[in-house]
């Protein structure tokens, strides 16, 4: 996940989980088996992911992450060894409905179904058009963890979930010209933290891998100025170099200067300057 939106999200995600051994309305439901349902081993290896990539992802998400049919890479992948003895559930039911309380992921808490079944483990699906797109495995028994507790687990991006969901945790999900959503780890934005009183301003982080810049929109100027290569202006004219990026966000249409000093965001009203950030800001 940005760094940038780590901090945003977090306290989204802490009220939206239900308390501790509640049971979820809908987390389990018959459901339509997809065109191509997972067929492997449930039982695959895995370990701790080391650089936190596609490919640490994988590591670490064993039969979730090859359960997954992601139109881009996956986004997160985890192995559950976070539960212990008096975590586990007494179904396999009980042992998904574990995992939300234990990790409280960002994540859709109702629409799973029952995959497969193998060996003393379940694999439970979300699926967004008949394609998974959240997979967990529940296993049962393992050393010093009785009853049913999740294994591993894994996610698409936040943008092949429902546009309402992806929303609701604080995504603004973009999309390019062609109207396709735009996965998070190449563009995303998001309101600023009420709990920081920051809610006034508008962060963007846009780019991949070590080429992410992080754009601010600070009207009320609630951030430090030492923190922003330049102050924000909500009106100016585009810049004759400034290129189009092909990203939109409703009204928002993206452009960014060479220096990428600079974001550009035109708008139905006209066009705003949104510094870049001379480092990571979060809120604390």
């Amino acid at each position: 996940m940005r760094k940038g939106i780590v901090a945003a999200l977090v306290l989204v995600g802490l009220a939206a989980v239900g308390c501790e051994g509640e049971g979820r309305d809908g987390l389990v439901v018959k459901g339509t088996p997809p065109a191509s349902p997972y067929a492997g081993r449930l039982d695959l290896p895995y370990k701790e992911s080391v650089d936190g990539g596609e490919e640490g992802a994988k590591e670490s998400s064993g039969a979730a992450g090859r359960a997954l049919e992601c139109d881009g890479a996956i986004y997160t992948g985890a192995a559950g060894d976070g539960w212990s003895k008096g975590d586990g559930g007494s179904t396999p039911e009980e042992g998904l409905n574990a995992y939300f309380d234990i990790y409280q992921p960002l994540m859709p808490e109702s629409g799973y179904r029952v995959e497969r079944e193998q060996g003393g483990r379940v694999l439970y699906s979300y699926d967004v058009e008949g394609r998974t797109k959240v997979a967990v495995v529940v296993a049962k028994d393992q050393p010093g963890r009785p009853g049913w507790g999740p294994e591993t687990s894994a996610s698409c991006d936040p943008s092949e979930f429902p546009a309402a969901f992806a929303e609701s945790l604080g995504y603004e999900i973009w999309t390019d010209r062609d109207g396709h959503r735009v996965p998070t780890t190449e563009v995303t934005s998001f309101v600023g933290a009420e709990h920081c009183d920051w809610q006034s301003a508008h962060f963007l982080d846009l780019g991949s891998g070590k080429d992410v810049r992080q754009y601010v929109r600070d009207p009320r100027g609630v951030l430090r100025s030492e923190d922003l290569t330049a102050a924000y202006d909500g009106d100016v004219r585009m810049p004759a170099d400034a290129r189009d990026t092909g990203y939109r966000y409703r009204d928002w249409n993206l452009w960014v200067a060479p220096d990428k000093n600079t974001a550009y965001v035109r708008t139905s009203d006209g066009v705003e300057a949104w510094p870049a950030a001379r480092q990571w800001i979060g809120c604390k």
